[in-house]
């Protein structure tokens, strides 16, 4: 299955052209993308204090699915203003491990497994380990910046 290309650069995800055309890959590394780096619909109970109460986020495209555990992305965005604590990182790994799981229950992989690091002040590293039926283990590696979550709520 080819998908349209999508890489993570400073500016967040971008779809890759070939040309004049959109480049395609498998799918499997855009599909990490948007699971992970696409804000899902909070429910008022998980937002926090100090963030606005009434902003739920969510993904547009998960208004008609037939069961509301059925969403797409990630929880991350809730981890803007939070500091850089073991608890923290350990509610990361939940909320990327909550993302990607459709990928197992569509057959994509036998087992997806996360880890979660701070690299740097401010930056959290994610190692995503995807098992497929057949073939090697495929890894992926992101950065995920505190400063420019908590910039995307501001603008």
């Amino acid at each position: 299955m080819a998908d349209a290309a999508m890489v993570m650069t400073e500016n967040g995800g971008e779809l890759v052209l070939s040309g004049f055309d959109l480049a395609r890959d498998d799918g499997l590394e855009t599909g990490v993308i948007i699971s992970l780096f696409t804000d899902r619909r909070a429910s008022p109970e998980q937002i926090p204090a100090e963030l606005p109460q009434d902003d739920l986020r969510g993904y547009w495209g998960d208004i008609s699915n037939a069961t509301p555990s059925d969403q797409t992305g990630s929880l991350l965005w809730l981890l803007a203003r939070e500091k850089q604590l073991p608890q923290v990182l350990s509610r990361a790994k939940q909320y990327c491990l909550e993302a990607l799981a459709w990928m197992v229950d569509d057959l994509i992989a036998t087992r997806v497994e996360v880890t979660t690091e701070f690299g740097a002040r401010g930056w959290m590293w994610i190692t995503v380990d995807i098992f497929r039926p057949t073939g090697s283990p495929v890894r992926y590696r992101f950065n995920y910046e505190w400063a420019a979550q908590a910039a995307k709520r501001s603008a």
